[in-house]
């Protein structure tokens, strides 16, 4: 549909919205909803890296709570980690993640499949068996240490038609470290994770997708060293691409505050790792941008920098936070923001834009985040508090209204 080629905006005046719902909503009901409402519409979000935490963790999130929430992010595809018990490194455990999407996803939810047991990285998973049903392979929340279990996975992975999608850090060179080891670490006494323990294994994985010829994916990167080793692999014509997140875009060490919510994993570091991740999305070495969605509990995220876990969500902040940080202030243009967002995940994992896959949003509406109004059941933000710009109106999904803000209908 010519909608999804540019960015328009419309009100209901016009037949444009009477011509893309006769088939997929109640004309009088949209209508009637958006009637005198100024708005843009734009295909669904996809966000290839998200945590749902079922099986196995529903106390900090739910497939059910965290298909909604992307929804209210105007997400209507997302890809969920395997971190989860039972791990997904076999059809049988797979399955059951599966069966709970199906019962309980309003929106498409992809899986994927551990690339070791366990995710322990000693012995391959049944990539095999597990191929036909996950979108790609990772081990992600965990690096694999050993270079010869990473490349015996590129190895079958590659003779599967699938994708490598690798969290990067080498386990020797965190020293118990839990944020940036920078500035803010040094003035108020914590113990950093370093650079290198993520561009150290992405140098050894670029290397190994080289010599194999397998598809590869970086998960989230955070330092400038990583966006110049994927700048210099792109360049060889190896098949490799990356991601990161807004928390990564629009804050830098300085920004945090002593609250569990600034820490995540990798975390959010220097200033000139920023504007080195900004000027890869510019130069197109980054080609994605994702949450990491990472829901825990309450208590989980009460403990300070040090012992807090690691995961922050981010499905429904996402947009507005970008909209307003980097395409308002003239930073990138909305077209590569929609790029990065929807249609570069979807064009490097193969996963198809369906017509009726749209969400609407307000670009005029400008608020501060507030946490007590998400609908994830982890709701620890490093944005709470702060001003974005962007309001998700409606999200439709396979032709059903997944989100509708209540303020609209």
């Amino acid at each position: 549909m010519a909608v999804f080629q540019n960015i328009q905006k419309y009100s209901t005046d016009t037949e444009f919205l009477r011509g893309l719902t006769a088939a997929i909503i109640p004309e009088s009901d949209i209508l009637r909803r958006f009637d005198k409402t100024e708005y843009t519409i734009f295909p669904g979000f996809c966000d290839v890296h998200v945590h749902f935490r079922e099986p196995g963790f529903s106390y900090k999130g739910t497939i059910y709570d965290g298909s909604r929430a992307a929804a209210r992010g105007g997400y209507t595809v997302v890809c969920a980690m395997p971190n989860l018990n039972p791990v997904p490194d076999s059809v049988e455990h797979l399955q059951q993640e599966l069966d709970l999407i199906k019962k309980d996803a309003c929106i498409e939810v992809y899986p994927y499949a551990a690339i070791t047991v366990g995710e322990a990285g000693q012995e391959l998973a049944d990539l095999e068996g597990l191929a036909p049903l996950a979108i790609a392979f990772s081990d992600d929340g965990r690096g694999i240490q050993d270079e010869e279990m990473m490349r015996a996975a590129m190895i079958k992975a590659k003779s599967l038609g699938k994708m490598i999608v690798a969290h990067c850090e080498v386990n020797d060179l965190l020293h118990g470290g839990y944020i940036h080891d920078g500035e803010y670490a040094k003035l108020h006494g914590h113990r950093g994770i370093c650079s290198e323990s993520e561009w150290g294994e992405i140098a050894r994985d670029v290397r190994l997708a080289e010599e194999t010829g397998c598809a590869y994916h970086v998960c989230h990167v955070s330092a400038k060293e990583s966006v110049q080793i994927i700048r210099e692999a792109k360049a060889r014509g190896v098949n490799v691409t990356c991601e990161t997140g807004p928390h990564y875009l629009l804050m830098n060490d300085m920004d945090l505050q002593e609250d569990g919510r600034f820490k995540m994993n990798p975390p959010i570091r220097s200033e000139e790792d920023r504007l080195a991740l900004i000027e890869g999305i510019k130069d197109g070495t980054i080609d994605m941008i994702i949450t990491d969605h990472a829901p825990h509990s309450a208590e989980e995220k009460s403990r300070g920098l040090e012992k807090s876990a690691m995961g922050v969500v981010g499905l429904e902040t996402a947009f507005a936070a970008l909209y307003g940080g980097l395409v308002k202030t003239g930073v990138i243009s909305l077209e590569m923001l929609l790029d990065l967002m929807v249609y570069a995940p979807r064009r490097r994992f193969g996963i198809p834009l369906r017509e009726n896959d749209f969400c609407i949003w307000d670009l005029n509406a400008e608020y501060t985040v507030d946490p007590a109004e998400f609908l994830s059941k982890g709701r620890a933000t490093p944005f709470e508090g702060r001003k974005v710009c962007g309001r998700c109106l409606a999200t439709v999904c396979g032709g059903k209204i997944v989100w509708m803000d209540p303020a609209v209908g």
